[in-house]
């Protein structure tokens, strides 16, 4: 299992408002970013993930390397969309960002969601590739939206910043798939010896392995979102109780209602339901 600190960047520039990728471009963002973390922590309990965005006034981190997945909930609702991306500017926020990780035996990584026009100049993307590549630092793409205008900078890229084969370039063209199915299948988030991990992700990754544990997840190795599904089905059930004992009640208050109460059988002495009996004192007396 690799021990790596990651740094997301996604594209929230005007471009994510198209819905050429499901439900658009960003939403379909916001599936890959939640399977890359559960992906990552799932791989290694002390791997580390981080969120930044490239557009807007300048890239900006959202959250810094953590393993809540929580803050990275969080912060991806509470994302507008706006600007165009800085591309270049946010690869290098991201490595500064992992260049200060707490546990330093953490391998580095940078995902990147490309899905608007690169205006970096080719030879200074070059350049940055190279740096990239001295400080160790893997560089992963995920090109998708803009790939004709993209693909040939962000090959070039890929060539001067991989060190054997830890940088790859995942090209998704627009059509009815999910972005987060083609990211579970790519080699972004294959294990070292180039075989798929497993993703025990809703409906994503091997359901052979989802199947040895309650709700698809290993408590091992992500026990809080372990612990999140159990007292949320917890939850379901308790309700769900709820309404049945309510619904019971209701239909037993209409059901007495409806059908009066006969006399035991047998009992000749008990009076009809709906007349009194008459007092022994009155017999008597007639």
């Amino acid at each position: 299992m690799v021990l790596e600190a990651t740094m997301v960047v996604i594209d929230n520039s005007e471009f994510m408002r198209n819905g050429d990728y499901t439900p658009s471009r960003y939403e379909a963002q916001s599936d890959s970013v939640n399977l890359i973390f559960t992906a990552k922590t799932q791989a290694n309990p002390e791997s580390a993930v981080g969120l930044m965005t490239m557009a807007g006034r300048a890239p900006e981190v959202l959250v810094t390397l953590t393993a809540d997945f929580g803050k990275i909930l969080q912060s991806m609702s509470q994302t507008k969309v706006a600007g165009t991306a800085h591309l270049a500017t946010a690869i290098q926020v991201a490595a500064l960002a992992l260049k200060h990780r707490q546990n330093k035996s953490q391998r580095q990584r940078v995902i990147v969601f490309v899905g608007s026009p690169i205006l970096e100049d080719e030879k200074d993307f070059i350049k940055l590739a190279k740096k990239m590549k001295k400080n160790n630092i893997a560089v992963d793409f995920v090109s998708f939206g803009e790939n004709a205008e993209n693909t040939d900078k962000l090959e070039k890229f890929i060539t001067n910043v991989k060190s054997g084969d830890n940088s790859h370039l995942l090209d998704v063209p627009a059509g009815p798939h999910l972005l987060s199915d083609m990211i579970a299948t790519s080699q972004i988030l294959a294990e070292e010896d180039g075989s798929m991990g497993q993703i025990n992700v809703a409906g994503i990754g091997s359901a052979a392995n989802a199947d040895n544990f309650e709700f698809g997840v290993d408590p091992n190795l992500d026990p809080e979102l372990a612990l999140a599904l159990r007292m949320s089905l917890e939850e379901e059930r308790n309700r769900q109780e709820k309404e049945r004992k309510e619904r019971d009640a209701t239909e037993k208050a209409i059901a007495t209602e409806t059908i009066p109460e006969e006399p035991a059988e047998g009992s000749g002495d008990a009076p009809p339901p709906d007349k009194p009996a008459e007092s022994s004192d009155k017999m008597d007396t007639d």
